[in-house]
């Protein structure tokens, strides 16, 4: 037993040695401050995104499913484009990252953007969901911000973390590969569920914002999300497996939505301005 103490030790000290606190992104109206662990690099992770991103994009293109329809291509990346240069309010390095966006078909609704600005929009979405332009920025501002608060790169940092002190401890206590393996398990359904609460939260209200400076009615990822709660019955779409919606977080977008609305009303104001002045 005192060894195992020794050595929990002695695994806490070198995950705090290796271990930085960071602050991914700056606070912007809504106020997500929360300063974040990460083990696990920056680079090691935009290095694995492109990579997972490359493959998914080359088994679409097998099954002749990426980028088949032009009109969704054009208007997912125009609403990208009006997002992106509004990342630089939470991150000065985002609107430099190596963005990309591609739409693929299959039934399912679902979105993502993985670290580094790889985004895809799976056609599901938009067939099933019918979204507005406001609608669709609601659903890409949500998956930019994850990317932008690096919440794929915090929970690999603590599985990285759990796999360590399980591997040493599981080891000095000659516990068998499978017990581990179930230890990890519960680790990761305990901790590293694909979006904690926290996460989606983050998300909701960096997502109203870039949407609301990106000239998009924020108010819109309201009206998104109580479709995605409606749609589908007793099997919910997929990207609520992920992004689960409920009463609370819908409560949550109404507050944060109204806090960023000015901004869209000035964006709306200027661009109504210019529009007259030609």
């Amino acid at each position: 037993m005192k060894r195992i103490s020794c050595i929990a030790l002695l695994v806490a000290a070198a995950f705090a040695g290796g271990c930085q606190t960071v602050e991914t992104t700056q606070p912007g109206v809504v106020g997500v401050d929360r300063h974040q662990r990460m083990l696990v690099s920056s680079e090691e992770m935009n290095a694995g995104a492109a990579k997972a991103y490359a493959d998914l994009l080359a088994q679409a293109r097998a099954k002749h499913a990426l980028d088949t329809d032009a009109q969704q291509v054009q208007r997912v990346q125009a609403i990208m484009q009006r997002l992106i240069p509004q990342t630089a309010v939470f991150r000065k390095d985002a609107p430099a990252w190596k963005w990309e966006a591609h739409v693929i078909s299959t039934k399912d609704v679902n979105a993502f953007c993985m670290p580094g600005g790889k985004i895809a929009v799976y056609s599901g979405l938009i067939q099933s969901l019918n979204p507005t332009d406001d609608e669709l920025a609601a659903v890409m501002g949500h998956e930019i911000s994850h990317a932008l608060r690096e919440h794929s790169r915090e929970q690999a940092s603590q599985q990285a973390a759990q796999g360590l002190v399980l591997g040493v401890l599981g080891a000095a206590a000659g516990v068998s590969a499978t017990t581990q393996q179930l230890g990890q398990m519960v680790m990761d359904v305990t901790f590293t569920l694909p979006h904690s609460r926290t996460d989606e939260q983050e998300a909701d209200r960096i997502g109203v914002e870039l949407a609301a400076r990106a000239g998009y009615d924020p108010r819109a990822a309201v009206a998104l999300w109580e479709k995605m709660q409606k749609l589908g019955g007793s099997q919910p779409p997929q990207i609520l497996s992920t992004h689960p919606s409920n009463a609370s977080r819908i409560a949550d977008l109404k507050v944060y939505s109204a806090k960023v609305l000015p901004l869209y009303q000035a964006k709306a104001g200027s661009s109504a301005a210019a529009g007259k002045s030609r």
